[in-house]
């Protein structure tokens, strides 16, 4: 034990040791002191002021002003954005300036480039409609003279045919009057011309038609440009028409349509004369708004440019203004209303930095009163912290994700780091695709600088940050693909001769007996002759199988003897003898025996059926053993191990609740005084401070049914575990099957055929198959079946997982984005 305890710490093995600190901080040095330890990012506050609402905490305008400086900053990140110009990603040489500077510059930019915006758009509309408007006086001149010539050519037929009636003017249709002109200025045939979105036009017609009972003629025709929507910044298509219609009601039934449309109408005089001078002074008009746009425009993007040089800079700085102030809202005001009182978690070798980050606050801010720095008693549970590296962070994420590790617990972490890659490649064991796995580690490790500053998306992201995960799971993967024998599925003599021959030509056909040894065995991993043979898959299943449960038993004794290093390191002798041996002693009474029995048949070539001998140990345990005997005194050992896990059951169950009662007895056995105050601190404990005691009285029945559940789950447990680990053979023989499938039925067919085309065809197919299916799908799954045997079949056995993460004030960990 002696040993045991002189053994020199790991580092991830407990979390660091933390200590309850408080803070007294006078209120000239609150801000300083608080950015110092932002910089620093090794404590941990704990909000005094949880009982607040935001809005009546102290500082809460300063959070509301640094607030509205972030809303001033991402309308000019969206601004520089919409210009299709982008930040600047190093913030620019500047001096430092205050946080009222700067939040006066921020307000002189914003009204700057709101004006300018306005100014913009009011000179983009004026721009659009003069467009809208000479393309309306082309058309429609268009149309017009199309009409004049129209009724040129029928004037003949009109006055022979028409005119001698003299009822034509309340009988002609709106067709005839328009091909009249004289006629048509007596009965008053007008016309609207205006432009429409294209996407509009025909409901736009149809309403009109309605609208007019179809007295009405509508000419239309594609504008020559497209027209620029100021709302959603894209370049429209639209259509200018011309209507003629005849009657006041109609006119204002046609305006009120348009209207409705969102048609814009534009009034086109009928004299030619006039058309061209308006077309002129348009044309005049449009140049000088396009210059006057350039320069705009010219002008807004050289201060979105200067805003962008410093845009980073001041994100960065009011993001971190506002994290000083939310966490000194977590602080309390002294009565006095001159210094501020906090309380936190930090790790103790981080004591001197800290001490030492606020003697320079106190410095800075000329305090004639220095910073209070002092360590409490806590009864509270402190946070988790393990200080991890780009490595081993992956693996301590993996743990985290089932549950953060209570206080000072055994971190899983540390032999994660191990088994889950080497169990991931018991089932994904072929170095051909090991190699592919590890080529693809590879890229992402050397592009690692480049990829960690950018944004990836979530599964990329996800693959970045398990890219260490995947360089040992392809390392393991080569090592048990090599020990497998396969490559892609084919064998190769690597370490030298196979040791067995055929007995015939054709080792493969079913009526053979299959193969004679010759030589001495294969010098490491399976023999590459079994592959092909009749006895392959037998061979293969007895082999896989039974690593899978020596594996599984291996690793579950790791967990419980885990149990018993937390039950040390926590002074729990109960936990020792009444869950610890027991435990111990019921797993390897019976699954350890088993791999025992599964050790000696491999050592000593028996042929013994272990399933008999296991069924029947339960069965029969007093029964001769015969030809299933393995070793001399079997059935004498099988019979005391059976009472011994037998015995182990009650010994996990009962002890421990009746033990547990008489010491609360013990303890509290006198009356009910309350216990005295060994320090002053405990006079004036506050309400709120974490050392505040809670005494809370014991329930034997809940403590009983708790080791009742856990007894009982424990003993089902490890059946279910252990079998649990056959997914280990499961997921191997699948994954050799489905590479054998795509290898000789897909590559090896289409290269039996003489055919190119067909040969390319069957090679396409294979690399798919492979590359989608086993080196996705596959690497998928055997991931997370290896994820379930960790979280379920490891960890359970000592892993409590009800800790919480240390989460310190940082400006590092501070988000991209300030809501």
């Amino acid at each position: 034990m002696e040993y045991i305890d002189n053994l020199p710490p790991m580092d991830l093995m407990r979390s660091e040791k933390m200590t309850f600190v408080q803070l007294i901080i006078p209120v000239e040095s609150a801000h300083p002191a608080i950015t110092y330890l932002g910089q620093l990012g090794l404590l941990q506050f704990r909000d005094l002021n949880a009982d607040k609402s935001p809005f009546q905490r102290t500082f809460v305008n300063q959070v509301k002003r640094c607030a509205e400086m972030s809303r001033k900053l991402r309308f000019f990140k969206d601004q520089i954005q919409k210009a299709g110009m982008l930040p600047s990603p190093r913030p620019a040489s500047q001096p430092d300036i205050e946080l009222e500077e700067l939040e006066i510059q921020l307000a002189e930019h914003e009204h700057e480039l709101i004006e300018m915006n306005g100014n913009s758009e009011k000179l983009r509309q004026s721009y659009n409609e003069l467009l809208e408007f000479k393309m309306v006086l082309q058309k429609a001149s268009d149309f017009l003279i199309s009409s004049r010539s129209h009724t040129t050519a029928q004037e003949t037929e009109l006055s022979e045919n028409v005119y001698s009636n003299d009822n034509y003017t309340d009988t002609a249709s709106l067709l005839e009057q328009e091909m009249q002109p004289e006629l048509s200025n007596q009965s008053g045939v007008r016309f609207i011309s205006g432009i429409i979105c294209k996407c509009k036009v025909l409901q736009f017609e149809r309403m009109l038609f309605r609208a007019t009972r179809g007295n009405m003629l509508f000419h239309q025709g594609v504008a020559d440009e497209e027209i620029l929507d100021p709302s959603s910044n894209e370049m429209v298509e639209k259509i200018v028409f011309v209507v003629f219609f005849s009657g006041e009601q109609a006119r204002s039934k046609i305006l009120k349509i348009c209207e409705a449309f969102g048609a814009n109408c534009y009034p086109v005089p009928e004299d030619m004369t006039k058309r061209r001078q308006i077309t002129r002074e348009v044309l005049s008009r449009l140049s000088e708004l396009e210059t006057t746009l350039d320069v705009g425009l010219r002008h807004r993007d050289k201060a979105l440019t200067s805003i962008g040089f410093h845009l980073t800079k001041w994100m960065n700085m009011v993001r971190r203004e506002k994290a000083v102030y939310d966490t000194l809202n977590m602080l309390n005001f002294d009565v006095t209303k001159k210094c501020l009182v906090g309380e936190g978690w930090c790790p103790i070798f981080a004591k001197i930095k800290i001490q030492e980050a606020l003697q320079r606050a106190t410095m800075d801010s000329n305090s004639q009163v220095g910073i209070i720095f002092h360590v409490m008693d806590a009864v509270d549970s402190p946070p988790t912290y393990f200080r991890t590296n780009c490595f081993t962070n992956a693996y301590q994420e993996i743990v985290d994700a089932y549950g953060v590790a209570k206080y000072q617990e055994v971190n899983p972490a540390v032999y994660t780091i191990v088994t889950f890659p080497f169990l991931f490649a018991v089932m994904f064991g072929d170095w051909g695709h090991g190699i592919c796995l590890l080529l693809g580690a590879l890229v992402l490790i050397s592009k690692e600088s480049k990829l960690s500053s950018q944004k990836l998306g979530s599964f990329m992201e996800m693959l970045f940050g398990g890219r260490y995960v995947l360089l040992l799971m392809s390392i393991f993967s080569i090592y048990c693909g090599l020990i497998y024998n396969e490559f892609f599925s084919v064998p190769f003599h690597i370490f030298g001769g196979s040791a067995y021959k055929c007995r015939d030509a054709s080792c493969s056909d079913a009526q053979t007996v299959g193969l004679i040894k010759y030589s001495d065995p294969y010098p490491f991993g399976v023999d590459p002759s079994w592959r092909g043979s009749r006895s392959e898959l037998p061979f293969l299943n007895s082999l896989k199988m039974k690593m899978s449960i020596l594996l599984g038993v291996v690793q579950m004794n790791l967990g419980i003897i885990l149990s018993y290093f937390n039950a040390r390191f926590f002074n729990s002798s109960l936990d020792i003898k009444y869950q610890f041996v027991p435990q111990v002693i019921f797993l390897n009474s019976l699954f350890g025996y088993l791999s025992l029995l599964v050790v000696v048949k491999w050592c000593t070539g028996s042929q013994a059926d272990l399933y008999h001998v296991m069924i029947y140990m339960f069965l029969s345990p007093f029964e001769p053993l015969g030809e299933n005997q393995l070793f001399w005194g079997q059935s004498v050992l099988q019979v005391i191990l059976l009472l011994l896990a037998l015995v182990a059951v009650p010994w996990m169950l009962f002890p421990k609740p009746f033990i547990l009662k008489r010491l609360h007895t013990e303890r509290f056995q006198g009356g009910t005084y309350g216990l005295l105050g060994t320090s002053e601190v405990d006079i004036y404990e506050e309400p709120d401070s974490a050392r505040q005691h809670h005494h809370e009285e014991f329930n034997f029945s809940e403590v009983f049914v708790h080791q009742m559940i856990h007894s009982i789950e424990f003993v089902l447990g490890a059946v279910s575990n252990t079998a649990s680990y056959l997914r280990l053979w499961a997921l191997s023989l699948a994954h050799s099957e489905l590479s054998t499938v795509f290898y000789e039925k897909v590559l090896l067919l289409a290269w039996g055929y003489d055919s190119l085309v067909i040969r390319l065809i069957g090679l396409s197919v294979f690399a798919f198959a492979t590359t989608f299916i086993l080196l996705m799908m596959e690497t998928l799954s055997a991931f997370l079946h290896a994820l379930r045997l960790h979280w379920v079949e490891f960890q359970n056995k000592f892993y409590h997982g009800d800790g919480y993460k240390f989460n310190p004030f940082s400006f590092a960990s501070l988000a991209d984005d300030d809501d």
